[in-house]
């Protein structure tokens, strides 16, 4: 496996993050296990989490804790720590009090000790801020990260869902005070979603080279091929979603074409859109939710597709 470097950090991630938000909702425990041993077993070193994981369950619980815990456990029982990269989020509600969300040193503080505990290590490779908060000093929020990292908590800092405008402002804050600053930006990057980050964050990437990890890039599956436009309603876990959010002319019509190129190049859907994504500008490691092994390895073959100039074209073009 060819690593990629964590932005302009000087440390090496696989080119497809594990994302688990999944562990505790749609995937018990015993197979999140097994999920991350073939994972590691295949080469992944790059795992994505959050305090918030799963944000969801059954019983009517908000959420929370559980994808962490899984990690914890697993890193306990399989593996060696400094193997891999671990990346978790914070400033999602993990409460009711005033004080149990946002970018306040007072939960960045609380969050980061709460995540060591739950997953049984004393650092966190990439601790990112899951959305901004625009009632919080930005100064405040990088002094108590930079605080984070010279206290050996944290490696690198990371944020996810920011707009371009004030990611910039960050950095500009941190370069002014000497603080450390963003290596990776997290957002929502796939060939149906594509204005967000291209119409400003992908040049701000590119030119102070910050990664990108795009999330939901199989677009909650439709980009997998398994919808089909005029058949019976497809069973899966996301199916309600798809349909609300990709159920459009342009939608179907950018799937065919995957299909198309599939067909042509004797492979799956899943394969072309990730191998897209893999050549876009600034993009790292795509963070990628499974439900079993048999996905996550049909999401490890992207890895090595090298998709024809003039196939990229047309993608680049849809």
């Amino acid at each position: 496996m060819k690593y990629r470097t964590l932005g302009y950090s000087g440390a090496y991630v696989s080119p497809i993050c594990l994302g688990t938000q999944q562990f505790g909702r749609w995937v018990d425990e015993k197979g999140a296990h097994e999920i991350l041993n073939v994972f590691t077993e295949q080469g992944g070193n790059f795992l994505d989490s959050a305090d918030c994981y799963p944000i969801y369950l059954p019983d009517g619980n908000e959420g929370g804790q559980v994808s962490e815990i899984i990690i914890g456990r697993w890193l306990k029982l399989y593996a060696k720590r400094d193997d891999f990269i671990i990346a978790t989020k914070f400033s999602a509600p993990m409460g009711k009090g005033p004080n149990s969300e946002g970018l306040s040193r007072k939960h960045i503080v609380k969050a980061v000790e709460q995540s060591l505990k739950r997953l049984g290590t004393d650092y966190i490779d990439l601790y990112q801020a899951h959305d901004d908060y625009l009632n919080v000093p930005m100064e405040e929020i990088h002094r108590t990260l930079d605080d984070l990292v010279t206290r050996g908590l944290v490696r690198y800092i990371g944020c996810s869902n920011f707009p371009a405008w004030r990611l910039m402002k960050s950095l500009g804050l941190c370069a002014k005070h000497n603080y450390v600053s963003y290596v990776t930006v997290q957002g929502k990057y796939n060939l149906l979603d594509r204005i967000e980050y291209e119409r400003e964050m992908m040049d701000l990437c590119q030119e102070e080279k910050i990664g990108m990890l795009p999330y939901v890039p199989l677009a909650k599956g439709f980009l997998t091929g398994k919808y089909h436009r005029y058949a019976p309603k497809t069973q899966s876990l996301r199916a309600d979603d798809v349909s609300k959010l990709y159920n459009s002319d342009k939608s179907w019509k950018v799937l065919q074409l995957i299909r198309d190129i599939a067909d042509r190049n004797a492979m799956s859907c899943t394969k072309v859109a990730l191998a897209w994504l893999l050549q876009r500008p600034a993009v790292i490691s795509p963070v990628v939710g499974v439900n079993s092994v048999e996905q996550l390895k049909e999401t490890l073959g992207a890895i090595d597709v090298s998709l024809p100039i003039e196939d990229i074209a047309k993608l680049n073009r849809c």
